[in-house]
């Protein structure tokens, strides 16, 4: 009660305020003026925090962007590139048994997924900050949830790659058929759940409403697999396997798709594309796109033609290459997210140059805003279709 009197006693207009005479009278000049015109020429202000802000291009909406940034830490970006080339690798090592291929690249790629197993729920978990929260998010299955179904992939994922090893690790010192049972059942389990691993990212981060993510959602999951089958490749050929034709054959195909993708971003002429292509996250999207599109693409080529010490040294290179730009494609697409998000244009439907000309109006703004297409075609959902 004692704050509720406090409170009306600081709204009484009879208080004694200096100002207070010379603000009713050009209150009553106001008035008069918009009786006698029908409007008040006067410029006014607007005090910060006000109830109805007026949104322009330069305040925006209360003087923030319109989208949230993404929250995730540093362990995200490598998150993505290790369960990419763990998943390949997974995926691999399984056909390689399957098709009778050398035992040495199988056990090498097994391996590889299973060192990926174990370092990306835990970079995951990292990133959640608390262990229990990974566990709390295994208590729902959402099907259309790529965040749900992500975490279940990550949970079979890890045991299934560990057990193939294991088993794997086991017939090379002992033989019987109930290992190979093992190995052949644990590692298809672990090459299809590694089928997600390298695609389902892509399709978290393509259902946001981040512009530039959304935008490439129909090809963000095939860029990732691509990215984390080139990785996978040459984690397994810088093994001893340079020499491996299916090796290398499979890597030539994944620079031919990552350097195929650079040429379609490279190609977009949309606002929402701009974080590829400028600015930080631009050059370091472009820059692994190169490391892992053409530069690998013409060294894997230029070894098909040379001595086999060559051969090596080129592929190794090609190997080294691919790991990097896979890690950097990550890194600058998580980056162009970020650069997106505060990117008040394309979610306004605001061409780039049009600031200077409709932020000076604000009733010329907000009919533009109106007549735009993105609004008309949100009247219609709406049912107040124009």
């Amino acid at each position: 009660m004692k704050d509720s009197r406090v409170s009306q006693r600081s709204m009484q207009v009879t208080d004694p305020e200096p100002s207070f005479a010379t603000r009713q009278h050009r209150l009553e000049a106001i008035r008069r003026e918009a009786a006698q015109n029908g409007r008040v020429d006067a410029v006014g202000v607007r005090p910060g925090g006000s109830p109805i802000p007026v949104a322009s291009v330069a305040t925006g909406y209360y003087g923030i962007p319109m989208l949230k940034e993404p929250q995730w830490s540093w362990e995200i970006p490598i998150y993505f590139f290790v369960g990419g080339a763990a998943g390949a690798a997974a995926v691999v090592g399984q056909f390689a048994q399957m098709t009778g291929a050398d035992a040495e690249v199988v056990s090498d790629a097994r391996t590889v997924a299973a060192i990926g197993a174990i370092l990306a729920p835990a970079l995951l978990i990292s990133d959640l900050g608390v262990p229990s929260r990974f566990l709390n998010m295994l208590r729902v299955f959402k099907l259309q949830s790529p965040m749900s179904v992500g975490v279940y992939i990550v949970s079979a994922f890890g045991p299934s790659t560990m057990l193939a090893k294991i088993a794997n690790w086991q017939r090379r010192n002992s033989s019987g058929a109930m290992l190979k049972i093992i190995e052949s059942a644990s590692g298809l389990f672990s090459a299809l759940s590694g089928l997600g691993m390298a695609t389902y990212t892509g399709v978290l981060i393509g259902a946001t409403a981040i512009p530039v993510w959304n935008e490439h959602i129909d090809s963000l999951p095939i860029h990732f697999a691509l990215s984390g089958l080139g990785a996978g490749v040459s984690a397994i050929q810088l093994m001893g396997h340079e020499q491996n034709r299916s090796l290398n054959m499979l890597g030539i195909a994944a620079s031919l798709g990552e350097a195929l993708e650079g040429v379609r971003v490279e190609s977009s002429s949309k606002a929402s594309s701009e974080p590829l292509k400028k600015g930080l996250s631009g050059v370091i999207t472009r820059l692994g796109g190169v490391l892992s599109g053409p530069l690998p693409l013409a060294l894997r080529l230029a070894a098909a033609f040379t001595n086999d010490k060559r051969s090596k040294q080129l592929v190794r290179a090609a190997s080294a290459a691919t790991l990097a730009g896979s890690l950097f494609t990550r890194i600058g697409w998580i980056r162009a997210g970020h650069a997106s998000a505060r990117d008040y244009r394309v979610p306004l439907q605001i061409a780039p140059g049009q600031e200077g000309a409709i932020a000076g109006n604000e009733e010329e703004l907000q009919v533009g805003l109106n007549d735009s297409e993105f609004a008309k075609e949100s009247r219609k959902a709406l049912g107040t279709a124009d």
